[in-house]
């Protein structure tokens, strides 16, 4: 493979309230691989779990945020001990072999174990964390147990099953303070997320919230500035320079995120001194580890006004466009977004070799 160039899938979509924003991800990093190594091979999840399969970039249609499938692609399956041979479903014939895969999916069945599990039967490398670590940093409530347990500093919350009985707005109040935030244990780019602070917001957002998800977390409202930290490598992570978010609507919302172009201000680096961003650095790359995290990572953090650092979570499949955080960080830190996607397909390939070179039986 060192003299070849290597089949990259380039896996996206997915059925989760974020399928739009992998489909923009995922254009972008088709546009930037650097094709005098890699040949990419792309493959689209459709709202309804159907992969479908293409050599060409023909597979994600339109432009701009007008981005979709084309459901005209032929279906594939990926099947255990494949070493990413994919099936044509309607034939049977094999489709073009992969060598490793790039799952730029957000959200459920793309970014928390379940899709990482099945590329490990497949026995194909794949970018980014493995299953413990993309189970846990998905879900925000076990994600920030684990935190607790390792001394690392996080914000109070309360975690909410949905057949549990609902505390009263009275209770939040008296042990969180206000305003809460009510979002959807395991969800990702704000999606569900609410912002409350009388009885009525409060309801409303306990319904929205578990409208994504059949467990909750209502969080205490942290006075900070947001940090975010981008965290690449394996065995030996690095960190890239701080960046900081700062919005003009209630919070990080959704909309600011991806449909208001003045919804928020992004600073990169963030204007912190240097034992501040040596701290953040060090508590970003302490989190990564302590959650099993592996190839990459966004850890987000508040600077308080008396400077406390608390983790806030981890994203283990970062946006991945051009202008997100995560490349930009890294550009920043002198990675090109480019290299920066080479890094992570080594990063997965070194990881997939390691492991095989383990005894897996007596």
């Amino acid at each position: 493979m060192a003299n070849e160039k290597i089949n990259v899938g380039i896996l996206f979509g997915g059925k989760s309230a974020e399928h739009e924003i992998s489909l923009r991800s995922a254009r972008n990093v088709i546009d930037a691989l650097d094709l005098t190594r890699f040949v990419p091979v792309l493959i689209g999840i459709t709202k309804d779990g159907r992969w479908l399969y293409s050599s060409e970039a023909k597979l994600i249609q339109g432009e701009g945020e007008n981005l979709s499938l084309n459901s005209d692609c032929q279906e594939v399956a990926l099947v255990p001990h494949s070493t990413g041979q994919f099936h044509y479903v309607a034939s049977g014939e094999l489709a073009e072999k992969v060598d490793a895969i790039f799952p730029i999916l957000h959200g459920p069945l793309g970014e928390d174990g379940a899709t990482q599990g099945l590329l490990k039967l497949a026995d194909v490398p794949f970018v980014g964390c493995d299953v413990l670590g993309s189970a846990v940093g998905m879900d925000k409530d076990v994600m920030k147990r684990i935190l607790r347990d390792a001394d690392l500093p996080i914000g109070k919350y309360i975690a909410l099953r949905a057949h549990e009985k609902r505390p009263t707005f009275k209770y939040i109040q008296s042990e969180l303070g206000l305003p809460v935030f009510v979002k959807p244990a395991n969800m990702g780019s704000s999606v569900g997320v609410s912002r409350a602070e009388t009885e009525a917001e409060y309801n409303k957002a306990l319904d929205e919230a578990f409208a994504y998800d059949r467990k909750i977390v209502i969080e205490q409202f942290i006075d900070g500035r947001e940090i975010e930290c981008a965290i690449l490598g394996n065995e030996f992570p690095e960190a890239s320079v701080p960046g900081e978010i700062s919005f003009s609507h209630n919070f990080y919302s959704y909309e600011a995120k991806y449909l208001d172009d003045k919804g928020y201000q992004i600073d990169i680096p963030a204007k912190i001194d240097d034992k501040q961003i040596a701290r953040i650095q060090k508590i970003a790359i302490e989190t990564f580890q302590v959650l099993e995290c592996e190839g990459f990572s966004r850890v987000d953090v508040f600077l308080t006004r008396d400077n406390r650092i608390l983790v806030n979570e981890i994203n283990t499949i970062p946006g991945f466009t051009k202008i997100s955080m995560y490349p930009k960080l890294w550009e920043a830190s002198g990675v090109t977004y480019t290299n920066l996607i080479s890094k992570l397909i080594d990063l997965a390939i070194d990881r997939h070799q390691k492991i095989a070179g383990l005894r897996t039986s007596i």
